[in-house]
């Protein structure tokens, strides 16, 4: 197992607190379960678009496109 390093919002940090309070659970089960969730839909995603020959753009992408559109 690696250990990771990261910063979060305050609201993150109250919301894993509350949740580490409540529940009993340490804050790193909750940032370990999001984790897994997120790639394990991200994945999913992924193969998706795979299987369909599509490609997946970044927000920053569609926003340069959306923007040169708008300037047409």
């Amino acid at each position: 197992m690696i250990n990771v390093k990261i910063s979060l919002s305050k609201k993150l940090e109250r919301q894993l607190e509350h949740l580490e309070k409540t529940t009993g659970k340490s804050k790193d089960f909750f940032c370990r379960e999001a984790l897994t969730q997120y790639l394990e839909d991200v994945e999913d995603l992924y193969m998706a678009l795979k299987v369909k020959n599509q490609k997946l753009y970044t927000t920053q992408e569609v926003l340069g496109s959306l923007k040169s559109r708008k300037s047409v």
